[in-house]
């Protein structure tokens, strides 16, 4: 019988859109403390792939990614989306979000994102909580699905996964 064991190196991230700074900063401060020390974190840019966001979050849309230090078992991720979750309503203001936040992690293979909402290319990993593969190294880049949300697909974005599969292999010291 074979012993089943994790063998992903797989790193959290949270891909947050924010209209406000100060929101923002004021995440970052329980982000980190809810998730460790920072591997690395995206310059703010402009987010505007669609106008779902606009009511709650205000016309002006910013995207930020954080990409934390330590390694995590990719289950963790159930428990990261409940968290996420309660920290967005915690920011929320007159029942509307000010920050979403959209927990992922990254291995040297694949970006796996959480969702609440179910689907057909969605996995169900439990407590409600779905897992969605995004972006597949092959080849030497990271690919889209016919699925991939449309700024995932971005070669800014497909650049930003790049660098941090970089930054993992030289931290765990894969070719």
């Amino acid at each position: 019988m074979i012993k089943p064991e994790c063998t992903d190196n797989a790193f959290l991230f949270i891909g947050s859109l924010f209209s406000s700074d100060n929101i923002f900063d004021a995440v970052l401060t329980t982000l980190t403390e809810n998730f460790g020390n920072i591997l690395y974190k995206t310059p703010t840019l402009p987010w505007n792939y669609t106008s779902h966001y606009n009511k709650e979050l205000g016309t002006s849309i910013y995207r930020n990614f954080i990409f934390f230090e330590k390694s995590i078992d990719p289950s963790y991720l159930v428990d990261v989306k409940l968290i996420t979750n309660e920290i967005e309503r915690v920011f929320s203001h007159n029942n509307n979000r000010q920050i979403n936040l959209d927990p992922g992690y990254i291995t040297l293979a694949k970006v796996v994102l959480a969702s609440t909402k179910n689907y057909s290319h969605r996995i169900y990993l439990g407590r409600a909580i779905y897992g969605e593969l995004a972006l597949l190294f092959k080849n030497g880049k990271f690919i889209s699905l016919p699925y991939t949300y449309n700024d995932y697909k971005d070669e800014i974005y497909l650049n930003i996964f790049m660098k941090v599969r970089r930054l993992i292999k030289e931290k765990i010291g894969s070719d």
